[in-house]
C-alpha cells in the first residue's frame, strides 16, 4: 500500500485543520492506519489510529477530545480532523499503515507500521 498525506498548513491557535491520508494499492480498511507527528528537534510521536476491520479508534492523551480520526472506504482515505489547535501541535504529520493482527486494536508503536506516507507540515502560530 502507498500512502500520501496532505492538508497541512498554517493555522492560528484555536483553529482547525483537516489532514487526509490517501491510500493506493490496497483498501484502506484492510490495514490499521496511524497518524504520527514529529516536531522540530523532537522524536516522532504517535497521535492517533484507526483499526482496519472494526474501525475502532485510539488517541494520544495530548490530543484526546480535540482530534478525530475517521475513514472513508469509498474514497480510500483516512482523515484526521484537528480542532482547538495549539502551538504545541506544530509538527510534520505522517500517516502509516500497520498490518492487522486478529483480535488487536491498532498500535501506537511506530516500528509495527510497514508503510509510511510523506509528511505534511502543520504550523500553529499567530
Amino acid at each position: 500500500v502507498q500512502l500520501q498525506a496532505f492538508g497541512g498548513g498554517l493555522v492560528q491557535p484555536g483553529g482547525s485543520l483537516r489532514l487526509s491520508c490517501s491510500a493506493s494499492g490496497a483498501n484502506v480498511d484492510s490495514y490499521n492506519i496511524g497518524w504520527f507527528r514529529q516536531a522540530p528537534g523532537k522524536e516522532r510521536g504517535w497521535v492517533s489510529c484507526i483499526t482496519g476491520p472494526s474501525g475502532s479508534t485510539r488517541y494520544a492523551d495530548s490530543v484526546k477530545g480535540r482530534f478525530t480520526v475517521s475513514r472513508d472506504s469509498a474514497e480510500n482515505t483516512v482523515s484526521l480532523q484537528m480542532t482547538s489547535l495549539e502551538p504545541e501541535d506544530t509538527a510534520v504529520y505522517y500517516c502509516a499503515a500497520e498490518p492487522v493482527r486478529s483480535g488487536w486494536s491498532c498500535s501506537s508503536y511506530g516500528p509495527r507500521h510497514d508503510h509510511w506516507g510523506q509528511g505534511t507540515l502543520v504550523t500553529v502560530s499567530s
